[in-house]
């Protein structure tokens, strides 16, 4: 049952990708249709990640009134209305409106989502199911990869955001059958529904709902007073340093520069038609995919932390590659660059992609976590729409070896800051993390 409803709410995670990645190949095609300068092509790229960063700033306090499953709903027809929306726009203004309208959608479900899955989950295996949110990033992102590649030719861009009504409406039938997250109603103090929810969860296993709902209420059982300025007390410092420090090393990793603008990447590296480009950026969604699976395998098993580490170090090496390829541009640099930039994305997908969202939803307390998650996911988002927005810009000023460049550094300094700052909570339940973290010792091993 836990899979079936994991795999639901990550349908939130397809869309996230699809309206992410539907941009790169419908850009050639939209520019034709509404001519654009850069900046202003940077924002019409980056109403999304700004709608987005709107949803996540109102997501942390409607998810912690209404309750995630409903906060879940809302997104899915938020999804939906956008996307038709946009494959109806007359007016670049009205394709704007509509992208902010889905980015509200993706900030809203994109902090939501890990958090009830990870609310849902048990602990042994809650890292590979909060990674399959990740997972339906990749996946919409290869989709929406895939759709622009075969509509790409005939210049379809209005079917290409269109078509991300179908799993919107996916994702509302499925939502509407989930169950409410165990731990919301145990904050709203609610055990007889915290033991129904439980029952369908863990398929009937009385032994282990009762066990899991006697350290829910160990720790903390009723509403709770909390307030956003609790996040900088002392004892909730490690977790708000962790999760968000990963988030802003997300973005400024240049993943979703990437996403956006995957065709104009290999044709300043050397792809000659835009349809090879294309191809190729097909190859990253599928090399994305792929290694996200890699790393729901191993996450449980190696660790959050192990795959974090030794992710960055491919990242910030593979980034430099690309940087000085470009820059040398001598026989077979192209080649050497359209490597290191799948290196990159396998690098990123075995790491900085799904390990945020886990550690995110993972070490906040139960009574913070959605103003925690909240938090974070506004500053990834403002992240994120930074990098997007400024990536045509730079990219015009400097040219594509510089801006990989910046970003291999900024992956350097993130090697540094995961060993001091991130900790590691394979196999551990959310009430002992939570212990960890009041008594002042979430740094320490997992196993100790």
């Amino acid at each position: 049952m836990i899979v079936l409803v994991a795999c639901i709410a990550a349908i939130a995670g397809f869309l996230f990708g699809f309206d992410e990645g539907v941009i790169a190949g419908a850009e050639e095609s939209l520019s034709a249709t509404f001519p654009m300068s850069p900046s202003l092509k940077g924002f019409m790229t980056a109403a999304v990640p700004l709608g987005a960063l709107i949803g996540a700033f109102a997501a942390g306090r409607l998810a912690n009134m209404l309750g995630r499953r409903r906060i879940l709903i809302v997104a899915a027809i938020a999804f939906t209305v956008g996307s038709i929306l946009a494959g109806a726009a007359g007016n670049l203004e009205l394709l704007i409106l509509a992208r902010i309208i889905l980015g509200l959608a993706i900030g809203v479900a994109g902090m939501v989502a890990p958090l009830y899955i990870s609310e849902t989950a048990d602990a042994k295996r809650r890292g590979a199911l909060v990674a399959t949110y990740q997972l339906a990033i990749t996946l919409g992102i290869v989709s929406a990869y895939a759709v622009g590649y075969v509509l790409a030719e005939g210049g379809h861009w209005r079917w290409m955001f269109a078509s991300g009504a179908v799993p919107a409406v996916a994702l509302l039938l499925g939502a509407l059958r989930l169950p409410e997250s165990p731990r919301w109603l145990a904050l709203k103090g609610d055990m007889e529904k915290v033991r129904a929810s439980l029952m369908r969860l863990r398929s009937n296993d009385t032994a282990a709902v009762e066990q899991e709902m006697t350290d829910m209420q160990a720790v903390s059982v009723g509403e709770h007073k909390s307030r956003w300025h609790d996040l900088f007390a002392r004892s909730v410092r490690p977790a708000v340093i962790a999760a968000l420090g990963l988030y802003v090393l997300q973005q400024l990793s240049g993943i979703n520069a990437v996403i956006y603008y995957a065709p104009i990447i290999f044709a300043d590296a050397g792809v000659d038609s835009s349809s090879t480009a294309l191809l190729a950026t097909v190859g990253v969604g599928v090399i994305n995919v792929a290694f996200t699976v890699v790393s729901m395998w191993l996450i449980d098993r190696l660790g959050r932390r192990s795959l974090l580490i030794g992710g960055t170090i491919g990242t910030a090496l593979s980034l430099a590659t690309l940087a000085i390829a470009v820059a040398w541009d001598g026989p077979g640099s192209d080649y050497i660059a359209i490597g290191a930039l799948f290196v990159y994305i396998t690098a990123f997908a075995i790491s900085l992609g799904p390990i945020p969202h886990i550690m995110m939803s993972e070490v906040f307390p139960l009574a913070l976590r959605g103003q925690g998650m909240a938090t974070a996911s506004v500053i990834n988002w403002g992240s994120n729409f930074l990098v997007v927005l400024m990536f045509p810009i730079a990219l015009s000023a400097v040219g594509i070896s510089w801006v990989m460049g910046f970003f291999g550094v900024v992956c350097a300094l993130g090697l540094l800051f995961s060993l001091r700052y991130v900790p590691e909570t394979k196999g551990l339940p959310l009430e002992e993390i939570e212990r960890r973290l009041e008594s002042g010792n979430l740094m320490r091993p997992s196993g100790a």
